[in-house]
Order: structure tokens, then sequence, then C-alpha cells
């Protein structure tokens, strides 16, 4: 590990612990910064209620931390929309945002989306699949952008259990992500959960930034960050354990597909000669294999603050 990395693993790793939510009222209202919550959100109708519920409880009604808190719904067939109104979420729908643009599929499409339909100062992403959701997630990420004025970018890091198995989730991370940020983006060799998707960032960078419209989006951010203000400017918080519904093994080849087509579109701003996977499963007779041919994201959203109809919108 780079001694810049290690250096950095002291002054930009903290836990929640170290800073109680009193202190990040105190700090937000000195500086008069606003925060807005955003959970992207596919057919969640079973967890998006409760993920909800803590954070408006907690850190909108008992404290007032949280300013604006959106569900971005890229198209459930459940009943994710009601059950996250009725916690007190505004939901917006992914298609009804920027119509001039049609919306492409993906976790990166919303989250990018998010950035027109939100004001915060700070914008923290948290996934909406979480099972026994802590508030800390939220207020934990939140926090540094709130006191350290010299950071602007904060990703969770946990522990995240397969099954019984403690640590053995993440397995793209461990088999992917890891390695080509060790290899190529050493700085970066520091993030425990680099794929993570609970993430607070100011305004001011994310407004800049390239989004890859799939997976690949939390890479993408993580590496553009990085290059546009600097490692010191990026930091992480030990929110403790993150549960949720974990992908099967084609899954995760899809995943790890687009997330060395993020990292090489990166590496080289080229073109891959064919951006597709194919994956095989047993046929339905029992006797064979059959090939599955899956596209993988090649597909990037420009910086929101090239978006006329954003700049638009921050002026008024």
């Amino acid at each position: 590990m780079l001694e810049e990395v290690e250096r950095w693993l002291d002054l930009r790793s903290w836990s929640t612990a170290d800073r109680p939510l009193d202190r990040l009222v105190a700090a937000k209202t000195r500086r008069g910064l606003t925060v807005s919550v955003v959970l992207p959100a596919l057919d969640e109708e079973e967890t998006v209620g409760d993920i909800v519920a803590a954070i408006r409880h907690e850190l909108m009604e008992a404290v007032p931390l949280v300013d604006e808190l959106v569900v971005l719904d890229s198209g459930s067939k459940d009943r994710t929309a009601q059950v996250a109104t009725a916690a007190g979420a505004r939901v917006v729908h992914r298609d009804a945002v920027l119509t001039r643009i049609p919306a492409l599929p993906g976790k990166g499409e919303v989250l990018w989306r998010s950035l027109f339909v939100t004001d915060g100062d700070i914008v923290c992403f948290i996934d909406s699949d979480l099972k026994d959701f802590s508030a800390s997630f939220v207020s934990g990420i939140v926090g540094p952008l709130l006191t350290e004025p010299d950071v602007h970018f904060v990703k969770a890091m946990y522990d995240r259990p397969l099954g019984e198995a403690t640590g053995q989730g993440g397995r793209v991370t461990e088999l992917v992500a890891r390695p080509i940020l060790n290899l190529h983006w050493p700085q970066l060799a520091g993030f425990v959960q680099p794929l993570g998707g609970e993430y607070a960032v100011r305004r001011s960078l994310l407004e800049r930034l390239p989004f890859p419209v799939g997976y690949g989006v939390e890479l993408g951010l993580l590496v553009d960050s990085l290059h546009t203000v600097g490692l010191d400017a990026l930091a992480q918080v030990d929110v403790g354990v993150r549960k949720h519904r974990h992908q099967d093994g084609q899954a995760l080849g899809r995943m790890a597909a687009t997330i060395y087509r993020t990292a090489h579109l990166r590496l080289s701003r080229g073109n891959l000669v064919r951006p597709a996977l194919t994956q095989f499963e047993r046929g339905s007779d029992g006797l064979g294999f059959v090939p599955r041919t899956h596209a993988v994201d090649t597909e990037e959203r420009p910086p929101m603050c090239e978006i006329d109809e954003y700049a638009t919108r921050r002026v008024a």
C-alpha cells in the first residue's frame, strides 16, 4: 500500500461514534447547509418503508439533520411507491424527471436524475434493499461533510455477511473492483467498500461528474472524484453491518462485466470490441448448456451541470 494511502487511512477513516448528532446539527446550522437523502428503488416494498420511517423519525422529526427525503422509483411493479409515501418520503418516478431525455434502465440513471429533483447542498445515497437499517448510516456519512470543509465525498464502510458467514459479502468487490483499483488507481486501495451504495457527496462535486447509467456508477463516481478533487477530499466512515438481498452468480457476472467496462472507459476512453457478456445456463431438458448473451452497460450521462434545464433550475 502506498504511504500516501496509509496516511489517508489514519486521517480520513472515521466511525459514526466520532460525531454525535447534536454536533452535526450544530455544524449544519452554523454553516447553513442542507441535506437531501435519495433512495433509488426498484421493487423494494419489503424494505423501503422501514428505511424511510427510520430516517424521517430519527433525522427529520427528532433532530433537523435531513431536509429532504426522496425515493426515486425506477419502474417498480410492486407497492414500493405506496409504501415509501406512507412512510413519509416524497416519491418521484424516474420517467417524470427530465422528460426531454428518454430514461435508460440502471441504478446510475436514477441517481443522476435525482440531482434534478433535489436541492440539498449535500446529497446522500442509500440503497433501498437494506435490512435492519439504522439511521446512523445516514448521519455517519453525512457527518464529515458538515464538520470538515475540505471533505467532499464520503463512503460508508461496513461488514457484509453472506448468510451466516461474516464478511463474505461483496463478491464483485473482492474479485473485480478491488484488484482493478489496486492495480490502476492505487490511491483508492484504502476504501473498504468501494462499490457500496451508501455515500454522501457535496452537490458542487456531484453535478460536475459523469454518471454511468448502470451498476458501474459507484466505481465511476469514486474514480472521477479522485481525479477531480484529490484523495484528501475523500473519506470513509464505519457504520457497522450492512445486510441486504444477495444476487445469484450469473447476476454477479453481469455486474463484474459492467465494473470492468466502467474501469476500461476511464483507463483508455476507448471502446471495447464487443461490450457484451455471454453466460451459460443448463437447458430445460437437462442435456446441455444454453448460451445467454447480455449487453454490458456502456452508456454514461454527462455531468448534470451541462444540462440546460438543470442550470436554469439552479439559477432560479
